[in-house]
């Protein structure tokens, strides 16, 4: 059957035929390109009489056997999933993609298509982030405007000090093009932290000016106020000056993160010191330009408010009464210190803080072997109860894999995206509690949820979407499942386990079919041919193609559906030699049933078996701890078989490792650049002095926001150690000229 197809559809090149004057194509034309046309085929012919293919088989136009399938809320529907190239804009090629799906739209309705154009649309993401980043940027600079307003107490000044935050972060923009970089939410997040330092360069420099100015307006012979300008300009430069460039030193470890950290964080730390490098070159040029122009007429009476010589007085009676008691201010400040420093191996920690991304991918599996239609059921099932929540937009369902996709699941395998309305940050965690819920009514099958950002970056960090991963390298395989799973049955008596899961579980329902060396000898038949016959029968074996202008159809030869249902048939296929015995595969083969597995899974040549869970509840670093400790106490490891912590515990804690060395490299540079300025040790002894002062403030900001520290954390701590040396540095008198 199968070499009467290939006939019926085969093509050939016939020549050409060539004249005195002409070269003439022959082109035959006898292939069957029809069902019906197919099906005339001649099978057979004896004595006058033919067997025609359709006389033996159905002829007819079907579809592939799926290795996949698709729901949309539930009903049945097609995923079509569109991914950018790297490195372009992520919200460029969405606009373009929907464009795109606008002109299709009539196409879409003649052909009674209902689009979901955005199932899953990373580009809202980023512009919420990105939206909400520019807010608080817009924000922190109304707030500057309000506090140099209510200090300065003078418009003239204030404006000249904020004229520092467009020029800077302009300026910053403008390098970061030229760099190569976008303004994204890392950039944004970057020029959003410094701008409360870019303002400060300015502030120094135009309140100093301020001040000498009216000075020099006091005195009996007023000097011109150029000069007075320039000197009290020339005043405060060097502060300036080694004040912008520590602060960019302190900023150097961020950029020296390898790995998934160096890329997130990376962008941020070059926008924030391009950002003050910046703001320290307006403040050399533009910020002394505009004070003369501004400020050398009409000052007033040179009196401050009456509001700052308060807090001056209050501050005065305040720093005596510390003065007066040195030991018990510094014995204090030490003791808050250490009590600072101690309550650090308390405090949480992870890779990033939770994102809010308005989307969830809900993975469940079902036991290895689930047919596809199963998974659809309780696909079905499941989208019908989460869509009853009103803060549910859309649940797209995706079973199995495509015939080409780069994933290797199996039909017991779906992926649900379930995408949200906009929500608040707590109506999104109280939707995420919801669906967890909802989720425990089905048993029998295993769920685990994540968000699609997080998903990615602990893949990329571990190999596996979740956020602790415990991998079990061994050599055979039934023992280290055994070990894997004992290691599921300890993680998953760990507070705050959710969604533990064995990777790859052994089970998947098998039938072997073991050909018999001795019977194929004694009936004739050659090994490659059985084989060939059972693939033809229950995978399906392409006969040839035919064509429909430019569709392009297989021919493909495979046993009816009905005749592949029932696993104890297939030692019923009949096969024949080709003497033309017809036997039974059953009588050429052992045929029994069996389990297997979908995948073995490896790394470094190491065959291994993977347990993932992720944490609710708690902070990831606490509970990775915990669970090393128990997995050690409660799990007993066969010779050869070992486990290996990965996830983003493990990342956090490298990228907390290189901080703190790089950090050390660069306070010993910048030590080593205030000795050449300072030339004492006791001046730079107190402009150090400074910095565990900034430890217990930061402690006491993450132990209010939550109790962890993130990667994140450790960044906010690198800036305020370069904020607080830089105050320390431009406040010290040594840089201030007597008037």
């Amino acid at each position: 059957m199968l070499a009467a197809a290939r006939r019926a559809t085969g093509v050939r090149g016939a020549g050409f035929v060539e004249t005195e004057a002409q070269r003439i194509v022959l082109r035959t034309e006898g292939q069957r390109l029809t069902p019906t046309e197919l099906g005339e085929a001649v099978l057979a012919h004896r004595e006058g009489a033919v067997v025609r293919l359709r006389d033996v088989a159905n002829v007819l136009n079907a579809p592939e056997p799926k290795v996949g399938d698709g729901a949309i809320d539930g009903h049945p529907g097609v995923l079509l999933v569109l991914s950018s190239q790297f490195g372009e804009n992520t919200e460029e090629v969405t606009e373009a993609v929907e464009r795109a799906l606008d002109e299709m739209a009539p196409a879409f309705a003649s052909e009674r298509i209902t689009l979901h154009p955005a199932l899953f649309r990373p580009a809202s993401f980023v512009q919420t982030a990105i939206d909400n980043v520019t807010r608080s940027l817009l924000l922190g600079g109304v707030l500057v405007a309000v506090v140099l307003f209510v200090f300065l107490f003078d418009l003239r000044t204030a404006f000249i000090s904020l004229t520092a935050i467009p020029l800077s972060l302009l300026g910053a923009v403008i390098v970061l093009d030229r760099l190569g970089l976008t303004l994204n939410t890392l950039t944004l997040g970057g020029l959003a932290i410094a701008i409360g330092e870019v303002v400060d360069d300015a502030i120094i420099d135009v309140e100093n000016i301020f001040r000498r100015l009216r000075e020099n307006r006091a005195r009996g012979a007023p000097r011109p106020a150029s000069e007075v300008v320039l000197e009290a300009s020339l005043e405060v430069r060097s502060a300036v000056v080694y004040a912008t460039f520590v602060v960019a030193l302190v900023f150097v470890p961020v950029l020296t993160l390898s790995g998934l950290q160096g890329r997130l964080f990376a962008p941020l730390g070059i926008a924030y010191i391009l950002a003050v490098l910046a703001s320290l070159v307006v403040a050399m040029t533009v910020t002394p330009a505009l004070s003369l122009a501004l400020l050398a007429h009409g000052l007033g009476d040179g009196a401050e408010p009456r509001f700052i010589l308060a807090l001056k007085r209050q501050y005065r009676r305040f720093l005596g009464g510390l003065t007066s008691r040195p030991a018990l201010v510094l014995g204090a400040t030490l003791a808050l210190c250490l009590g600072a420093v101690a309550t650090l191996p308390f405090f949480g920690g992870s890779f990033l803080p939770d994102l809010r991304e308005g989307h969830f991918i809900v993975h469940m599996s079902a036991v290895p072997g689930t047919s596809l239609r199963e998974s659809l059921r309780v696909g079905a099932a499941v989208a019908e109860d989460l869509l009853r929540s009103p803060h549910i937009r859309s649940v797209a369902q995706q079973i199995g894999r495509a015939e080409k996709a780069d994933d290797t699941w199996g039909t017991n395998y779906t992926e649900i995206h379930v995408d949200l309305r906009p929500l608040s940050g707590q109506e999104a965690e109280a939707v995420e509690d919801e669906i967890r819920r909802a989720l425990t009514k089905f048993p029998g099958v295993y769920f685990s949820m994540r968000t699609f950002l997080a998903e990615r970056i602990e893949e990329t960090l571990s190999g596996a979407g979740a956020q602790v991963v415990v991998n079990v390298f061994g050599d055979e395989l039934g023992v280290i499942d055994e070990t894997a799973r004992e290691i599921a049955r300890v993680l998953s008596r760990v507070a705050g386990a959710v969604d533990v899961q064995v990777a790859s579980p052994a089970g998947t329902p098998e039938m072997i079919v073991r050909l018999r060396p001795e019977r194929l000898k004694q009936f004739g038949f050659r090994t490659l041919d059985v084989l060939d016959a059972v693939q033809a029968g229950y995978q399906g074996a392409v006969a040839g193609q035919t064509y429909e202008g430019s569709r392009v159809f297989d021919v493909t030869v495979i046993l009816d559906p009905a005749d592949r249902r029932d696993p104890e048939s297939v030692g019923g296929l009949l096969l024949r030699n080709d003497a033309g015995l017809r036997i039974p595969l059953g009588e050429l083969a052992d045929i029994y049933p069996a389990t297997g597995r979908a995948s073995v899974l490896h790394f470094a040549t190491r065959r291994r078996q993977v347990v993932t869970c992720n944490v609710r509840g708690r902070d990831p670093a606490s509970f990775v701890a915990e669970a090393r400790r128990r997995i050690r106490a409660e799990v007993t490891f066969p010779a050869g078989v070992y486990p290996a912590f990965a996830g983003v515990t493990e990342a956090r804690a490298r990228a907390q490792r290189q901080l703190l060395l790089h950090s050390s490299i660069a306070g010993a540079g910048i030590g080593l650049l205030l000795w050449l300025v300072f030339k004492s040790f006791r001046t730079l002894t107190l402009v150090l002095a400074n910095l565990p002062f900034a430890l217990v403030g930061g402690v006491i900001a993450a132990f209010v926001t939550g109790g962890w520290l993130s990667v994140g954390s450790l960044v906010g701590f690198v800036t305020l150690f370069g904020i607080t040396m830089r105050n320390s540095i431009a406040s010290f008198p040594c840089w201030r000229r007597p008037s």
